[in-house]
């Protein structure tokens, strides 16, 4: 297996680029199957989990050229779902979103229960609890689920159990087929709920927000196919703003989606974390990250949209460590987050987990290098972040969970001047 060999404390400084958003991706691979015709994406990341997705999409015979190095045309005309490849499903959790659209194209799906990152109970009970509101039939077969649907349906009303970004992400998919509106009451709302509205609207569907966290679907029985630039990643930029913080450094992350990270920013400024921003259009900009000599955390806690992303809370994690008094870390949404932070104390870090979802971090520590494991794609991250801080050389092993959403990490690292190797 690979990992990467990280020598610590060396001075970071230069320009960083954000790729395409990752989770954005795979609800615009699934939105391919609800059309017949031609459907092009660009800035694509080149990551494990896209590749994935598209090896799914032609396993079931989807024809995936690559027009440019991040940009692909899909056509799912000849789709045939029965020879779906269960094996990468299993592998992938986003997998979860070809529920949604192959049930309103084919009436019929067999999935198994789709795999992912070991974060905690990730269950897709809200899923199946909101098709079966609209009068699919579900019923276990094969270690997953066969759904069906005749065509009518019960309610025009589904009110999901929770907020899911990928159940309101598959409602929206099932959704844009039917002819009849459908109301989607609890909503989530974040990047790639938008993002993938913007598509779907492309295609033909028609939607309404007549409340907060509601949303009218009105679909068409036929969708045209679309062309649609994928937009940067909140996350990405997330994670390498709060690197440059941790490594006070004086880093340029270039591409911010600033729009989607108004409440980050705002914590940046509470906590003392020197960052200029530099606008641009559509929402767009660069960010610079300066040395900040008095930051200070008093309490991270993640939330969705637009509260502060539990895919950012690893990294404030790390950066906690650096920052003197103690710090309270409160993800409420998955109780196995918080499992970097065992590695963070093999380093040297003083933490105190109170339970699965909350933890008190004391700083600040000197970190020294250590042989590290990764978890899941976030805490792989926080990790690498951890690393570069620290003292001497250290490992970090199952760096595939790091591949999976980050793009050549370790070419892009180096440019900055860290010392990271694959190997």
């Amino acid at each position: 297996m690979e990992k990467f060999v990280i020598i610590g404390g060396k001075p970071l400084e230069g320009e960083i680029d954000v790729r395409g958003a990752k989770n954005a991706a795979f609800p615009l691979l699934a939105a391919t199957i609800l059309t017949q015709e031609d459907c092009v994406i660009g800035n694509l990341p080149l990551i494990e989990d896209v590749y994935r997705s598209i090896e799914i999409l032609q396993s079931m015979g989807a024809q995936v050229d690559w027009l440019e190095e991040r940009k692909i045309r899909v056509n799912t005309k000849n789709l045939n779902p029965a020879t779906l490849n269960r094996d990468l499903v299993l592998k992938l959790r986003g997998s979860v979103l070809f529920f949604g659209p192959l049930l309103a194209r084919f009436g019929k799906v067999v999935l198994p229960q789709p795999g992912g990152d070991i974060i905690g109970a990730r269950p897709i009970s809200t899923h199946l609890d909101a098709f079966s509101q609209l009068g699919v039939s579900i019923a276990p077969s094969d270690g997953g689920f066969l759904m069906e649907f005749d065509g009518t349906l019960k309610s025009q009303e589904v009110v999901l159990s929770e907020f899911s970004v990928t159940a309101t992400e598959n409602l929206l998919l099932f959704a844009s087929l039917q002819t009849e509106p459908i109301v989607l009451k609890i909503a989530d709302q974040d990047y790639q709920v938008q993002e993938l509205m913007k598509v779907l609207e492309k295609m033909g569907v028609v939607f309404h927000m007549p409340e907060l966290h509601t949303i009218v679907i009105e679909g068409r029985k036929a969708l045209v196919g679309f062309t649609h630039s994928l937009m940067y990643d909140p996350i990405e930029a997330g994670t390498f703003i709060l690197l440059g913080a941790a490594a006070k450094g004086n880093v340029l992350v270039k591409n911010v989606e600033l729009k989607f990270l108004d409440l980050f920013f705002k914590k940046l400024k509470d906590y003392r974390i020197l960052v200029e921003l530099i606008k641009k259009e559509g929402g767009l900009g660069d960010v610079r990250v300066l040395p900040s000599s008095d930051m200070a955390i008093d309490k991270i806690q993640s939330w969705i949209y637009p509260g502060v992303h539990s895919d950012l809370q690893s990294a404030f994690g790390v950066l906690a460590t650096q920052t003197p008094g103690s710090t309270l870390l409160h993800d409420p949404l998955y109780e196995g987050r918080l499992k970097y932070l065992e590695e963070l104390t093999k380093m040297g870090a003083e933490i105190y987990i109170a339970d699965p979802h909350r933890a008190i971090i004391n700083g600040p520590t000197q970190l020294y290098g250590a042989d590290l494991g990764t978890f899941d794609l976030r805490g792989g991250a926080a990790l690498i972040i951890a690393a570069l801080v620290a003292k001497g050389k250290s490992t970090v092993n199952n760096i595939y969970q790091v591949d999976r959403g980050y793009e050549k990490i370790e070419e892009r690292l180096q440019k900055l001047g860290a010392d990271i190797k694959r190997i």
